[in-house]
């Protein structure tokens, strides 16, 4: 095996460690969005667009270049003139062999590749739904705790313009001022208790979206791990 198929080899092998360890099903996303902030990610983030589409590229060209091999050596010619030449036919054969193990090399590693930076991605999709949803469940806790609140206050409120009515201690003109201004009040409780409301049903729709999304992004999480096993099996 020659110096470039033999990198290729183990960069295939090293995708495999890479998508086993990710596909443990300990791990949460949460660990691996925490593990992906680490500050040597943070140094090699301006080089990674480059290395990714580098690599790429490299593997397109080894594959075609496989794929030339394979079609160089089954072919007639070839086939021809090992048939002529007894020796000759065997390293014919070795050759072919050679070209279709490469080629399988090669389109595993892009495969796989492919695959390691899809399930990156939705790995750190998955971590940031969850922490939106923890951050509207806190909001939403929040919203709640300010809803019942005005409530109790417009009770209070409601009580005491009850009292204030049934009080007889009062001339009529301060007993009007007070209700009107109780009444004012109120009015203005109730209107902060309708926003409390719908602040809270529009968190509600938001939080309800925001599980939607994760159980979407978890089942194509697991759809990718189940992929990665059996293209492991396969092999």
């Amino acid at each position: 095996m020659t110096l470039q198929w033999t990198a290729v080899a183990f960069f295939l092998y090293v995708e495999l460690v890479v998508s086993l360890i990710l596909c443990i099903p300990f791990i949460s996303a949460n660990r691996w969005h925490s593990v992906f902030h680490w500050r040597i990610w943070s140094w090699l983030s301006p080089y990674w667009n480059k290395f990714f589409f580098a690599m790429i590229l490299v593997l397109v060209v080894l594959f075609i270049d496989a794929v030339r091999e394979v079609q160089r050596y089954s072919g007639p010619d070839p086939l021809q003139e090992a048939q002529a030449n007894p020796n000759l036919y065997d390293h014919v054969h070795m050759k072919l062999f050679r070209a279709q193990r490469n080629l399988y090399i090669c389109g595993f590693s892009l495969f796989l590749w492919l695959v390691m930076h899809r399930v990156f991605t939705l790995l750190n999709q998955i971590a940031v739904t969850l922490e939106n949803s923890a951050g509207l469940q806190a909001q939403m806790d929040q919203a709640f705790t300010a809803a019942e609140k005005h409530q109790e206050n417009n009770q209070i409120l409601k009580k005491a313009l009850l009292e204030r009515e049934q009080s007889n201690s009062t001339t009529e003109n301060q007993l009007k001022l007070e209700i009107e201004k109780l009444q004012s009040q109120l009015k203005v409780a109730e209107e902060a208790v309708r926003r409390s409301n719908a602040e809270v049903e529009a968190m509600r729709r938001q939080a309800k979206g925001l599980a939607q999304e994760y159980d979407r992004l978890l089942t194509e999480h697991q759809l990718l791990q189940n992929q990665c096993a059996e293209d492991k099996k396969d092999q």
